[in-house]
């Protein structure tokens, strides 16, 4: 069948779903994405591996539109209200993650390298999870801003503790050992370099979209700027994420008024994109890992989560938030996806040619993230929801 056949299937089976989640109080993201579990390889096999494997642009296409979304709602005025605070939080919630899983695990399995892996996949957010219910609730107010700067974030934060971990965990399987700078070079460059591309592309778009005034126009330079910055980033092995989010950082803070009209008429389109991503996103969830996950993901989800809710209030406490941000702002964050996944690809990667320690490592990280994933992908966004509605912040945004 032709992929034109599967991509307008997965855009009504998951409007389809949205609406089911919705009639029972739930996000459209948790109907999007059990629509695509019921239609992927665990259950009905419609979209099977071969299917999906065509649909990896829409990931990119997604992710990129989410990215410079969150970078819009990041205008240094919104910024200056929420505080210097957002800095503590991001590193509270981060640390705290990880020193939790990597406590948890180690007492469980008393392996270096396993607890030191594990926990850094803990910080690693979903950015899409957490923006879509932000925006299909119309929420507005001090959670939100505080919810889209962290999430928008944390995910580089979470890269360079990856980046130590991952050092330490092979310093304690082969005893090698390894410069600060050989550490350091490949995620400052990742980070750096999509910062700079990003912000590039940011100030380019602006100056031309400045000077138009058609919707059209501005949302064909719009979509071409978050495709260009995404397949740069791809090519240059940059961060996707973190580009797109510098782009709408920078458009917003230079040009507002063009990129307000940017993310109106992006918002207007953007519906079937996001509702495709998340289909293809639960067809990709293993119902078959659940089993394998065992006391090792159990530890894993309830250490994760009680990391990030923890950090999240520390942080806040202690920076001395609204204090709505201090009860709530954990429960906002609790979504895991395609950066932990990646992270989980990577140390398999990394590992897996390290004898017969790396092999396991490599085998456990992958299924046990790939399991947990299932779980953190439904209770993130309903969290989430919970954490706004508590707030008092849904429907605020016109």
């Amino acid at each position: 069948m032709d992929i034109l056949f599967f991509v307008g299937l997965m855009i009504i089976c998951g409007f389809i779903g949205g609406k089911i989640s919705n009639c029972l109080r739930f996000p459209s993201v948790v109907g999007y994405l059990i629509a695509g579990l019921i239609l992927g390889p665990s259950f009905l096999n419609i979209f099977s591996l071969h299917v999906l494997e065509k649909m990896g642009v829409f990931n990119d296409l997604a992710l990129s539109l989410v990215a410079f979304i969150i970078g819009s709602e990041m205008r240094m005025s919104t910024l200056r209200k929420i505080g210097k605070g957002i800095i503590t939080i991001i590193f509270s919630e981060s640390l705290m993650a990880f020193a939790l899983v990597f406590t948890g695990v180690y007492f469980l399995t008393h392996k270096l390298y396993l607890a030191l892996i594990f926990g850094a996949m803990a910080p690693a957010s979903a950015p899409a999870g957490t923006a879509v219910v932000l925006q299909e609730y119309k929420a507005k107010g001090p959670l939100t801003n505080a919810l889209y700067a962290v999430v928008g974030l944390d995910d580089g934060l979470a890269i360079v503790i990856y980046a130590f971990a991952a050092a330490l965990a092979k310093m304690s399987i082969t005893g090698s050992t390894e410069s600060f700078f050989q550490i350091t070079k490949g995620p400052i460059i990742e980070i750096t370099g999509a910062i700079l591309l990003g912000s590039a592309i940011g100030f380019l778009i602006g100056y031309f979209t400045r000077k138009i005034r058609g919707k059209k126009e501005v949302l064909a330079i719009s979509l071409a700027a978050a495709m260009i910055c995404a397949g740069l980033a791809n090519y240059l092995h940059l961060s996707l994420i973190l580009a797109n989010l510098s782009l709408g950082m920078v458009y917003a803070n230079l040009f507002l008024f063009a990129n307000r009209r940017s993310v109106e008429i992006i918002n207007f389109i953007s519906f079937p994109i996001y509702t495709i991503f998340f289909v293809i996103a639960g067809a990709h969830l293993q119902i078959s890992l659940l089993p394998a996950m065992g006391l090792l993901g159990i530890i894993y989800i309830v250490c994760r989560s009680c990391g990030l809710i923890g950090g999240a209030y520390f942080g806040a406490a202690v920076s001395k938030a609204d204090p709505v941000i201090r009860k709530y702002l954990g429960l906002g964050i609790l979504s895991q996806a395609g950066v932990a996944i990646g992270l989980a690809i990577m140390a398999t990667r990394d590992f897996a040619h390290l004898g017969a320690a790396g092999k396991d490592l490599s085998i456990m990280v992958i299924n046990t993230i790939a399991a947990t994933t299932i779980i953190f992908e439904i209770i993130g966004p309903i969290a989430t929801k919970f954490a706004i509605r508590k707030a008092g912040e849904i429907g605020k945004a016109k």
